[in-house]
């Protein structure tokens, strides 16, 4: 750190994103990326021609990409702020609605950004632990007098609130917002939009980097009251009016005309995911109920720290955290292709055996 690095950050932690090798043949299941590449309308849109137009600024309002969106989701134009990925989005939502005088509270086990976010804009925050099963308590946050944030289906765990809970922390927090980043909810099939219809003080945050399978192309999205999203826009254009480039808007135009593609494909990774959870519980692992596109696992005879170093070495790559505590022998495995999740299960298969004390 130099000295002249503002004193206001000095104890600020950053965010440690997954191991992003560049070298190496791996087997990349740590960040929760997709298996398959974006729908053919994607590159469609990217050879028609936008190249030619990077000499010009992209539209600051992205009107085309938040007219199918809102067409998409059954709401309006007005309630739908653009973002560079889900990680800027959240960022303007903490700048937007969070300070020294309205705090936040989420869970304990679940994305890591979210106390950065916090500590970087000086938000006083608490984190509520999840239960003995690592899950989300909704009581937990219904009158939490606070701001709250939920990802749903939560990270790590991949562990979903039914979006009847979500409903019953808005209307107990009126004078609030809650968050709900649904950045895997395609794969488990629900959804708290519509709700934001309803409730003013609910927004939503999407992805394009999960289910759109373009984590490259950095785009998201919110989903609120026109009231929260004037809000948005009045940080993001305070920031950077033109946050998304015009690639980006042309691919998740396109995107969103490909449904019948995406469909496709999250029952091949849901599937996958079914499959492998149904493989390592014979093998003695334990996992979450999750409903995202990853994994959350561990085995009561393996340390979690000799599993991953196990399967880094074999050219597996998973992610391992050491806090909190009592999650670090569990491993979060993104679901890759069937082929990729017959790898790692037969990895699984010989760590146990000779890590485990079982006889082979």
């Amino acid at each position: 750190m130099s000295r002249f690095f503002s004193r206001r950050h000095a104890s600020l932690t950053p965010y440690t994103p997954g191991e992003q090798p560049r070298a190496g043949d791996f087997i990349k299941l740590n960040t929760n990326e997709a298996p398959y590449p974006p729908s053919p309308a994607v590159s469609e849109a990217l050879a028609s021609g936008v190249a030619g137009r990077l000499n010009l600024y992209p539209d600051p309002a992205g009107t085309a990409l938040r007219s199918k969106l809102a067409d998409y989701h059954g709401a309006n134009a007005r309630n739908i702020a653009l973002g560079n990925g889900s990680d800027e989005t959240l960022a303007f939502i903490f700048l937007a609605f969070f300070d020294g005088e309205r705090g936040v509270v989420f869970p304990d086990v679940t994305y890591g950004l979210y106390p950065v976010l916090a500590s970087l804009y000086g938000v006083p925050y608490s984190e509520i632990p999840v239960d003995g099963t690592l899950a989300v308590r909704a009581e937990d946050y219904c009158g939490a007098r606070e701001n709250v944030v939920l990802a749903n289906p939560n990270a790590q765990t991949g562990i979903a609130l039914p979006t009847s809970d979500i409903e019953r922390i808005a209307a107990s927090n009126r004078e609030r917002v809650i968050v709900v980043d649904e950045a895997y909810a395609d794969f488990a099939g629900l959804t708290a939009v519509p709700l934001t219809q309803k409730h003013d003080n609910l927004i939503v945050v999407r992805t394009y980097s999960k289910s759109r399978f373009m984590a490259g192309a950095r785009l998201s999205y919110a989903v609120g009251h026109e009231d929260l999203i004037a809000d948005l826009e009045t940080i993001r254009c305070s920031f950077n009016p033109y946050n998304v480039n015009s690639v980006t808007l042309e691919a998740g135009a396109a995107a969103i005309d490909s449904g019948e593609y995406y469909k496709r494909h999250w029952e091949l990774i849901t599937d996958a995911r079914r499959r492998c959870s149904e493989t390592l519980r014979t093998l003695g692992f334990e996992l979450t109920d999750s409903r995202a596109n990853f994994l959350f696992t561990r085995h009561p005879k393996v340390p979690g720290r000799t599993l991953f170093d196990r399967l880094r070495g074999a050219g597996v790559l998973t992610r391992r955290f050491d806090r909190p505590e009592r999650i670090a022998d569990w491993l979060r495995i993104t679901v890759g292709t069937g082929a990729q999740m017959e790898t790692l299960a037969g990895l699984m298969k010989e760590i146990v055996l000779t890590e485990g004390g079982y006889d082979a």
